[in-house]
């Protein structure tokens, strides 16, 4: 469905995007996740025809975002970070509005607009002016706005960016509902959202694949590390002498130390060779006479990957 060829987009010296390769094919949903400034959104803008590349190429459906970018258009909804609505027309003025620059009949964009009001829970806002709507309903008119000419693909630049837990619970949901009927890409830098609502994740960094891979397996690369968690009560001023002491277990490569309500917490890493360090951590703790409420082993995580990647990233 979507093709990524040798990718790169520059503004002036500065490489945004640098030689990115990627295939999504029909039906799946796709998560570009990533921090602030990794390329996210220069890469969306590239393959949406909004920007042209520097080099390489970008295709929808097998037409070119350069050179058949009418064609792209027409096969793509296109939800922004910055949702760009006019603030004095009401939802259903809007939607209508749209409904003629994809130059949908009049028929047909009445059955248009009444289907996404009530795809995207808009049906009691429909006669409402969109500049009175909360964040949360705007970006849901944009959803609807996005979804109005049946694209096969849409794609969500941070969808949730601004909304309030109970809104983004409802986006994700949404987001899930129509996973069966597009194929989908969505850009975020925040874990939890590609985590529950996307098939397959792609970890970028300073424009570039780090990753790449489903939920499981980038969690199993994660496990490449060990991390445990200890909480202690050290007796007073020997926080100190318990870190060193925790340092110089074997296999143990660094040790975070947190203070939490009079109790200490230890969050270690162990390297991928090393043996379980449960065993040698309640021994210290046994020895030491200290009080412990927590020991063990996390598993895998996105997030471990996640910031092990990027601080790589940034150290080179």
């Amino acid at each position: 469905m979507i093709e990524i060829d040798h990718l790169t987009k520059c503004y002036g010296s500065f490489r945004a995007v640098g030689d990115v390769s990627l295939s999504i094919p029909d039906g799946q949903v796709l998560g570009l996740l990533g921090p602030n400034g990794a390329g996210k959104t220069t890469m969306i803008r590239v393959m949406t025809g909004y920007l042209p590349p520097t080099s390489g190429r970008a295709s929808v459906e097998g037409f070119d975002s350069v050179t058949q970018s009418h064609e792209v258009r027409r096969r793509l909804g296109y939800l922004p970070e910055s949702n760009p609505l006019y603030g004095e027309m009401r939802v259903v003025e809007y939607l209508d509005f749209r409904g003629r620059i994809f130059g949908l009949s009049r028929e047909t964009r009445r059955k248009a607009v009444d289907r996404v009001v009530e795809r995207c829970w808009l049906k009691e806002m429909r006669r409402r002016q969109i500049g009175r709507l909360s964040k949360g309903y705007r970006q849901r008119v944009g959803l609807a706005a996005a979804m109005l000419h049946q694209p096969p693909v849409l794609v969500l630049d941070e969808p949730t960016s601004g909304l309030d837990p109970i809104q983004i619970r409802e986006t994700r949901h949404l987001i899930r509902e129509l996973a069966g009927d597009h194929t989908m890409v969505l850009s975020s830098h925040i874990l939890p959202e590609v985590e529950v609502t996307c098939d397959r994740i792609v970890i970028i960094a300073r424009g570039g694949i780090r990753a790449d891979g489903t939920v499981d397996q980038l969690k199993h690369k994660a496990g490449d590390t060990q991390h445990y968690v200890l909480e202690v009560k050290p007796p007073g001023g020997a926080d100190g002498s318990i870190r060193d002491a925790i340092g110089r277990i074997p296999g143990v490569s660094r040790v975070d130390e947190t203070n939490i309500d009079g109790w200490t917490r230890y969050e270690i890493t162990g390297a991928s060779s090393s043996a379980d360090l449960r065993e040698p951590l309640g021994r210290l703790v046994a020895e030491s006479a200290l009080p412990c409420r927590e020991l063990h082993r996390e598993s895998g995580s996105l997030e471990q990957l996640f910031v092990r990647i990027t601080s790589e990233v940034d150290a080179s």
